[in-house]
């Protein structure tokens, strides 16, 4: 099931944290690069951004997130995060196909990823979107950026 997150509700940032952690310490690993900026959020970064935030509930858990901006209908996707319990079972692709839908005034959709994350990578590929580039963050470390049109 899917609901909208207020992040200003504590509990629930608390509970956006942790997932987030959990699931980019694993994409850490896979690139080699322990930089990722939702490694680094705090309870403040995260209830002062300015993305709209869906989770995925199996139950009452959180089993997944994902986070966007629109900017003149480009959904600009910043965050898909499921929990490592949770790998697996289908649950990023149904989180980006939700907020596709949702977002009906789009015509464009961007994400970024590690370029070593082949899960990410494969999951964008499966769902429609194409590699524009490869982005050098760091010396070695890449993100490939996606996109798909409506």
């Amino acid at each position: 099931m899917f609901k909208k997150l207020d992040l200003t509700n504590m509990k629930i940032a608390e509970s956006v944290l942790q997932l987030q952690i959990a699931s980019y310490k694993i994409e850490a690993e896979l690139i080699g690069f322990y930089e990722i900026p939702p490694l680094k959020d705090t309870i403040d970064s995260l209830t002062g951004c300015d993305e709209i935030f869906y989770g995925y509930f199996i139950t009452d858990i959180l089993a997944g997130l994902i986070s966007y901006k629109i900017n003149e209908n480009i959904l600009d996707i910043h965050r898909v995060a499921v929990h490592p319990c949770f790998f697996k079972r289908g649950i990023a692709g149904k989180m980006i196909s939700f907020i596709e839908k949702i977002e009906d005034t789009i015509n464009k959709a961007v994400v970024c990823t590690g370029k070593e994350n082949l899960p990410a990578v494969n999951l964008y590929l499966k769902n429609g979107y194409h590699k524009v580039k490869d982005i050098e963050i760091s010396k070695g470390i890449y993100l490939t950026e996606f996109a798909k049109t409506f």
